[in-house]
């Protein structure tokens, strides 16, 4: 299976960290938790590998991209204590990476494929660690009506209502005026590389 074409891997701050080893990417990982290059340098060196051998075992595309984001988003945490010189010689980032993929093939539980609304033409899966990362670290009552409202689709005046139920005298206005803060509170969480090599080109097209 071919995984479709990564939009970060042809952005400068990426190629600048081609000539780097996996062990240099991962240090600087770990000791940049604020940057996310490092992270999406990663990526693009096994992305295919991990994509192709999750591919050949789920039943659909939907699932087997389901699984992958899952994967790499299990990548993402367990890479932080990571600790590659205190791991036996054989086992290099490629050995770790393919053992976790094969270890989320045999213990993921994977949806049906309608319950799945993931895309990864849409989001690839390393700004989805970091949005994920964003929207855990943005106030609690911006982070729901955010979900409220991408999530399921609401309409401020039912999100409004919503909340009036929960107790919370709040206007279809005020949902609004809270809607702009969330995003401007994701944006702002989200690491600037990141935003630099997802967002600005979106940005420049709108």
């Amino acid at each position: 299976m071919q995984l479709p074409p990564l939009p970060e891997i042809h952005h400068p701050k990426i190629q600048a960290l081609f000539q780097k080893s996996d062990r240099e990417l991962v240090t600087l990982f770990q000791r940049h938790p604020d940057e996310g290059q490092y992270f999406a340098a990663i990526f693009c060196r096994y992305g295919q590998v991990l994509y192709t051998l999750i591919g050949t075992a789920t039943r659909s595309p939907v699932q087997s991209d389901y699984l992958f984001v899952k994967t790499w988003e299990y990548i993402y945490h367990e890479m932080r204590v990571l600790d590659l010189r205190a791991n036996t010689p054989s086992l290099s980032l490629q050995s770790w990476l393919i053992n976790i993929a094969a270890m989320m093939i045999n213990r993921a539980e994977v949806p049906p494929v309608e319950e799945i609304q993931y895309s990864l033409k849409d989001t690839p899966p390393v700004f989805w660690c970091y949005l994920n990362q964003a929207l855990n670290q943005i106030a609690g009552n911006l982070r729901l009506i955010l979900l409220l409202s991408q999530t399921f689709q609401w309409s401020p005046t039912r999100i409004a209502a919503y909340l009036h139920a929960e107790g919370e005298n709040i206007s279809a206005n005020d949902v609004k005026n809270l809607l702009n803060k969330a995003y401007s509170a994701l944006e702002e969480a989200i690491p600037e590389d990141i935003r630099d090599i997802y967002l600005a080109q979106t940005a420049a097209i709108a």
